[in-house]
């Protein structure tokens, strides 16, 4: 799985405007581009593949799933929540908040294709070759690509960007962590050298490397300042991708206008897309504040997160009369898992029979029934909605590889199935709450006073951290429950800076995470579960795991030679994660819902594109018309 600039949308470092996922496009396969050789014999390659043959040959047209004649022009209105005060791409996730729309800025090496699993062709970059081993990779920038001033996208701006991010970016410096170097090694070459052969991810890893402008950040601004990457800035940055900032209000909005004289728009990765004229984005607190402005046409599209609104408030004339289009885009591209984190740094969460206690304590089937329309599923894998979820019992390639860490792993995962507590009605939460009681006191806790204490006599109390009133409904239902097992809870709501700051250095009891899992998980693992990572301020290891046996299965993930054995990893590794309890886990659902004002066209989307919104679609004048002026 790599950083893609969707990936950044979705796990944290770009604020969302419209979240999504992407896939992770390794190299179990490729497809020449033609048959002239590189350094050291490499094949140059247009694309990567990691199942193959690529769909798309050498000089293909455009994406089968797009509308070459799709018209240019409009504007697209659309919803951010929370806010912003930075867009330096190089320190998002460390210092700031960082603006959602700078992913629109700048342009990848590589570009993933929507309708194949696993799959990057060349967008700044024409084409790269790697030698068998996976030991290195080089990339050569187009003749072509240029910054939007008119100057050329080179070599160095690839090694500063590389560097600069890997440096300033601690979720990059995990990510990046073995590759060594990046080095210009010919006028537009550039190559990208790790620390070992075998892992036949990493050159699709920085495939998908955004690409910062050397000579606009060693420059100074408008005021003759010097600029500093490793600084939050709120000038607007100078990029090379088909939309610039034409305006914004700090922490308010932001307009992108369409580059009139981008220079690769007639690239076959981009033809048919990114259509509007503008991107307009407003930002709102929350999103009950956002679906007001939607309702009254203030926005174009709205990304509806809960069951409940989409249940109840929808019921407005313009939906009736078919000017608002509801619709459900199917997730195909991945998986997840969103979950009451129990922070393992603290002294309370350390025994996981203690863990496990607070899964008996969470009643889902109550809390589907009464908050969500029954709508939800409870997610029983670190890689739900994938085939790549562990199920049953452990059983060949699987098997044999938990038999490597079998001295580091709960027994009970080689005999039993991992199964979440079943609730629902008074009987079963008895039935489970007794259970959590079993399991704290055999862990050294016990009931005083119906209040649980530690083993030192300690009256246990923890914290729910939220950041918005959906999480923040979700933790007042889970309180009483853990106040039944004797816990006394509080739930404090922050705002986003505070909630960053808190989630940047673990200092938190419980919070709700999302882990967003591709088709071909890789090295992204160490930022989740990783135990380096679980000391590195900002990273995705929010849960604090440390455990030998999952770093030793991490890297089976991530040097798997096939399509069976990354399989057969990757459920050894989500049954081991599984049968620690390190989460609670919570709900998910299998399509991505959206209301839409009638006034937008699109071709029949790809399998992974989920709503293609807004790089799919375009304005649609006809319909706009018969929708009336906007208001």
């Amino acid at each position: 799985m790599t950083l893609t600039r969707r990936h950044l949308l979705q796990g944290g470092l770009l604020a969302a405007a419209t979240p999504a996922l992407s896939f992770s496009p390794g190299l179990f396969g490729a497809s020449a581009a033609r048959a002239e050789t590189a350094v050291d014999g490499a094949t140059w390659r247009h694309g990567l593949s990691l199942f193959g043959e690529l769909k798309y040959p050498a000089g293909f047209a455009q994406f089968d799933y797009v509308n070459p004649k799709a018209p240019k022009g409009g504007a697209a209105r659309q919803i951010a929540l929370g806010t912003f005060d930075n867009f330096n791409l190089a320190v998002a996730g460390v210092k700031g908040n960082i603006a959602g729309p700078v992913g629109y800025l700048y342009e990848t090496l590589m570009t993933p294709s929507q309708d194949e699993v696993g799959t990057e062709y060349g967008l700044l970059a024409e084409g790269a070759a790697h030698p068998d081993d996976f030991s290195w990779v080089i990339y050569r920038v187009r003749k072509e690509a240029r910054w939007n001033d008119g100057k050329p996208v080179t070599a160095d701006d690839v090694v500063f960007s590389f560097d600069a991010l890997k440096k300033y970016s601690p979720r990059y410096a995990s990510y990046y962590r073995h590759v060594v170097k990046a080095e210009k090694v010919g006028e537009r070459d550039v190559r990208f050298t790790f620390d070992a052969p075998g892992n036949r991810e990493l050159p699709t890893i920085v495939g998908e490397l955004m690409v910062l402008p050397k000579h606009w950040w060693e420059g100074t601004d408008a005021q003759g300042r010097k600029r500093d990457v490793s600084a939050t800035t709120l000038e607007p940055p100078l990029g090379s991708a088909p939309y610039k900032i034409k305006d914004f209000v700090a922490g308010r909005s932001i307009v992108l206008e369409r580059v009139k004289d981008y220079w690769g728009e007639k690239l076959p990765v981009r033809i048919g897309q990114n259509n509007f004229d503008e991107l307009r984005f407003e930002y709102f607190r929350d999103n009950t504040v956002a679906l007001e402005a939607f309702k009254a046409d203030q926005a174009d599209w709205i990304m509806e997160n809960s069951a409940k609104q989409w249940a109840t408030a929808y019921d407005f004339p313009a939906v009736n009369d078919k000017r608002v289009v509801k619709e459900e885009f199917p997730i195909n591209d991945s998986g997840r898992m969103q979950a009451f984190v129990l922070n393992t740094r603290r002294q309370m969460f350390k025994d996981p029979r203690v863990r496990r206690a607070f899964n008996y304590a969470f009643d889902f089937e109550e809390m589907n029934k009464q908050l969500f329309y029954g709508q939800y599923k409870r997610i029983a894998s670190f890689f739900e909605g994938t085939e790549l979820a562990s199920s049953g019992l452990p059983e060949g390639q699987e098997l044999a590889l938990l038999e490597t860490v079998r001295d580091k792993v709960p027994a009970e995962l080689f005999t039993q199935p991992y199964t979440n507590p079943v609730g629902g009605n008074p009987e079963a939460v008895r039935a489970n709450l007794r259970e959590a009681i079993k399991l704290v006191k055999e862990a050294g806790f016990d009931i005083k006073d119906r209040k649980l204490v530690d083993p030192s006599g300690k009256p246990v109390a923890v914290e729910i951290l939220v950041q918005d009133p959906s999480s923040e409904r979700i933790a007042l239902f889970y309180k009483p429950s853990l106040e039944r097992l004797g816990v006394t809870v509080s739930i404090r709501v922050v705002d986003d800076a505070q909630y960053q700051n808190r989630i940047r250095a673990f200092d938190f009891d419980i919070i709700t995470d999302l882990w967003g899992q591709s088709l071909s998980p890789g090295n992204e693992q160490r930022d989740y579960w990783g135990s380096q990572a679980a000391n590195e301020q900002g990273s995705h290891n929010t849960i604090g795991i440390k455990n030998p046996a999952v770093d030793e299965l991490i890297e089976k993930v991530i040097y798997a030679k096939d399509r069976p054995s990354l399989i057969a990893a990757t459920r050894a590794l989500d049954r081991v994660l599984l049968w620690n309890f390190y989460v609670v886990p919570q709900f998910t659902y299998g399509f991505m819902r959206y209301a839409r004002w009638d006034r937008f066209g699109h071709a029949p989307l790809p399998k992974y594109a989920r709503s293609g919104l807004p790089a799919l679609w375009w304005y649609d004048a006809d319909k706009a018309a018969n929708l009336g002026k906007r208001s």
